[in-house]
């Protein structure tokens, strides 16, 4: 019974970390990298669909990102959602394929950018905090139930907190590694 909840919230607290990462692949670095367009969607006959199934994203080199659509009429429609994302890019279509370029960030911009995801690791601590109160809540009614002795849940609520203090190490470290690589020109 207890190893269940140890091995739910490991699993859970596993995914709120998966989700960060998610997250922070978002974030623009100043770097070029496909998952910055991994949230546009393209309206293909008539229906929105995700860019990266209708063209092939690729990276050749730190600054340029290049789409080549596999249906050269849905080019247009790509530029055009590509411009009405808020990620402040600019397409260049020559026909057959699109580049954007991505430009260098200003200090303003990369601290805002700090800002930003050492807001999106607090939220990751927060989730991990949450698990943990869902997990000891789980004890209790264990003890409860008479399943656990009084010494077996404060044991078990040591080891719920010791995996909760290692996911917030990695969440820190996490945080710190996009931080840095933020900061970097």
């Amino acid at each position: 019974m207890i190893e269940k909840v140890y091995q739910e919230t490991r699993d859970k607290m596993e995914k709120a970390l998966e989700a960060l990462k998610k997250d922070f692949s978002r974030v623009r670095t100043g770097r070029a990298t496909p998952a910055i367009l991994d949230g546009i969607r393209v309206t293909y006959y008539g229906s929105p669909v995700p860019l990266n199934q209708v063209a092939s994203v690729a990276v050749p080199d730190s600054r340029q990102i290049t789409i080549q659509p596999w249906d050269l009429k849905a080019i247009g429609d790509i530029e055009k959602a590509i411009l009405k994302s808020e990620l402040g890019l600019t397409p260049i279509n020559d026909g057959k394929i699109i580049r954007i370029n991505i430009p260098s960030l200003t200090e303003e911009r990369r601290r805002d950018l700090v800002k930003v995801t050492k807001k999106m690791a607090e939220e990751a601590r927060v989730v991990s905090r949450n698990i943990r109160r869902e997990a000891n809540e789980a004890l209790k009614s264990l003890k409860k139930d008479k399943a656990l002795s009084e010494d077996d849940l404060f044991k078990a609520q040591d080891e719920v907190q010791k995996i909760t203090k290692e996911t917030i190490e990695r969440v820190d470290k996490i945080g710190e590694e996009k931080e840095k690589e933020i900061m970097q020109f």
